[in-house]
């Protein structure tokens, strides 16, 4: 069995290049270093696509921002409890400057005043209450000035459906989203984000709704103690949203049913959508609905439902862009179903203009001629990764090959097609219905002919009637080495292109084109790559060299 030598280079530059699934085989036939006979892509099934997870609503709100911050500033509401730390200065006829931690009465001891009782004083009432306690020892000349230092730290319980229960440590100010984001955050797939319990003593202290963090940024302001319990509760209700919203995701919501509007309301509803599609489970049957986005209130929307929104738009206008030597309005709008020939109507041509000439320019007639072209690379590249070789010479210079070719494709990728629909005749094309976004272009007389491609200068040349598709390609230098000189193209202004003979003559404003040759030693990929020359040079009206 004859061993071969790899195609190396061209499996490095594979390697750099974006693959579809059929070059990825390709490109480990390349590494593998040794084969014989011809690979079978087909042997190995290309993988089933797999839809993204959907994300839940309010997920993406744990990622360790909570956690990583403390809040420790002022809060007037906040009401003093046992460990708190309060600086208390006084000055006058008598000055102290001390820092007092709350005892567990609830006091602090400050010296010629005694106890002072603080638990529960809010603390935007703390500098009254210390003011106060001074008047009855110092009746004047001394003032006094008190602030919560630190609130009290606090280990607080966080259970039920999280993602690692247990005793965290943080503040008594801190919130809720603190210690949840310290527990790894609510389990997407189980915890509730609408009921979320803070338990004091056993008994339910208070509930919160994340909802209403994420969607009006409101958080309720609770002040925990230690041994305190946060628990998440099991999820709720739930509906799938996809499709023309801006928060595509798994929403909660309380009891069996709600209307379609607060869903939409949460998932915020794209201005192009004009239907809801929902899709249900009623025992072992899925049925579907249809309905206007007008009825979303009366729409009732289940647990378990899928919910997407579609845009079922019925044209109406069309906007058309007119260009060149057009003295008349630049974006006009006709009415959908509208033919060349209304738009023609509206053209107010410059004296220049020549109208027979006229060239309609089409996205969906680009975007087709990419297709078409990426699918000959596509083949291309297959037929040059899977060729056979005899012996160890012949694979090398398939490796040389193999690796100006993917050079190429990949220069070809980038290709930038004009999508220009072939108007042979005028007459016949008035009644071409027109499409959304066409661009139709007036191009001035021209008496120039202008001649590119594998020429040593190319140029545009003033047209003689007398002279011929040779003569013009000799007054641009004549042709590379690089030329296939048995292929020009004339191209002419209303999109067509022919393979022109050397001894005829260009009307005034056609392009002749010189084409590269293939350079290939491979026969079928000689004719692949003379194959994807000729549309590029078509569709883009440029040569590319391999």
């Amino acid at each position: 069995m004859t061993q071969h030598t790899a195609l190396s280079n061209a499996s490095a530059h594979t390697r750099n290049q974006p693959h579809t699934w059929r070059q990825r085989v390709q490109a480990t036939v390349v590494c593998a270093g040794l084969w014989t006979g011809s690979v079978v892509l087909a042997a190995e099934p290309a993988p089933l696509p797999t839809n993204p997870p959907v994300p839940v609503f309010g997920a993406q709100m744990f990622n360790g921002r909570f956690a990583g911050q403390s809040f420790s500033g002022f809060n007037p509401e906040y009401q003093i409890a046992p460990g708190d730390k309060v600086q208390v200065r006084l000055w006058g006829t008598f000055t102290l400057d001390t820092t007092q931690t709350v005892d567990a009465q609830g006091n602090i001891f400050l010296p010629s005043l005694g106890p002072v009782r603080v638990q529960g004083v809010r603390n935007g009432e703390l500098g009254a209450l210390i003011q106060n306690s001074v008047k009855r020892v110092y009746r004047a000349s001394v003032y006094s000035y008190a602030t919560l230092e630190a609130a009290q730290p606090v280990k607080v319980y966080v259970t039920g459906f999280v993602r690692q229960p247990g005793l965290y440590n943080g503040l008594s100010s801190d919130s809720v989203l603190h210690y949840l984001d310290q527990a790894g955050g609510i389990d997407a797939e189980r915890g509730s984000y609408l009921a979320v319990d803070v338990l004091r003593h056993g008994r339910s202290h208070a509930r919160i709704d994340l909802y209403r963090f994420l969607l009006e940024g409101r958080m309720e302001a609770l002040q925990l103690h230690d041994g305190d319990t946060i628990f998440v509760a099991p999820r709720q209700s739930s509906v799938r949203v996809g499709g023309d919203v801006a928060n595509a995701g798994i929403f909660e919501f309380r009891g069996a049913d709600i209307p379609a509007s607060q869903i939409l309301a949460m998932a915020q509803a794209k201005a192009t959508a004009t239907h809801l599609s929902i899709v249900r489970q009623v025992g072992p049957e899925r049925r579907s609905e249809h309905h206007p986005i007008a009825e979303a209130a009366t729409v009732r929307i289940g647990n378990g439902d899928e919910v997407t929104l579609m845009s079922d738009k019925v044209p109406g206008t069309i906007l058309v862009r007119i260009e060149g030597a057009h003295r008349g309005e630049r974006s006009v709008v006709l009415p959908y179903g509208a033919k060349l020939s209304d738009a023609m109507a509206l053209l107010r041509p410059a004296p220049q203009a020549q109208l027979e000439a006229l060239q309609v320019f089409r996205k969906s007639i680009a975007a087709r001629q990419r297709d078409m072209i990426t699918l000959s690379l596509d083949k291309l590249e297959t037929q040059v990764l899977t060729a056979r070789s005899a012996t160890s010479e012949e694979a090398a210079l398939r490796a040389r090959e193999a690796e100006l070719v993917m050079k190429f494709t990949s220069r070809a990728r980038n290709v930038e097609p004009k999508g220009q629909l072939v108007l042979p005749s005028l007459d016949s094309a008035a009644q071409t219905l027109l499409e959304d976004g066409d661009t139709l272009v007036l191009p001035e007389r021209s008496s120039q002919v202008t001649v590119h491609g594998e020429v040593l200068f190319p140029l545009a040349i003033q047209h003689d009637p007398q002279r011929t598709v040779a003569s013009y390609i000799g007054l641009a230098g004549g042709y590379t080495q690089n030329a296939d000189t048995s292929r020009v193209l004339r191209m002419a202004r209303n999109g067509t292109v022919v393979e022109t003979r050397l001894d005829a003559v260009p009307l005034p404003g056609e392009e002749l084109m010189v084409l590269p040759a293939a350079g290939a030693k491979n026969i079928e990929v000689t004719r692949g790559i003379t194959q994807i020359l000729y549309q590029i040079a078509v569709v883009a009206r440029v040569a590319l060299g391999l």
